[in-house]
């Protein structure tokens, strides 16, 4: 399995930003719908495609990202098994774009 690469949340919030990033969230719809980082996309880890992930991500970088990162490196390894590009994780995910300051989105 290739190593996982990973971003932190200046750096996320920077590409996100300029547009150069997809962030796909894997938490739940219940998570997602009560607090996300502002621009990203819902797609459960329970009903994760990554066919459809890698589609959503076309030309950009595809970041995942979860509660605090477990969810995001499983739904990565999905995708590196099923021969799409390998995403980048968001370390921390949400607690840490809350750690870092960011404003969130409910």
């Amino acid at each position: 399995m290739p190593q996982i690469p990973e971003i932190d949340a200046s750096t996320l919030q920077r590409e996100l930003r300029d547009g150069k990033v997809v962030l796909i969230d894997v938490r739940e719809p219940n998570e997602f719908a009560a607090e996300r980082i502002p621009g990203s996309v819902s797609m459960p880890l329970s009903t994760f495609d990554p066919q459809a992930a890698a589609a959503k991500g076309e030309g950009k970088q595809l970041v995942i990202s979860c509660m605090a990162g477990g969810r995001a490196f499983r739904a990565a390894e999905a995708m590196v098994a099923a021969g799409k590009p390998t995403p980048t994780v968001f370390r921390g995910s949400l607690t840490g774009w809350k750690q870092a300051g960011l404003p969130t989105e409910r």
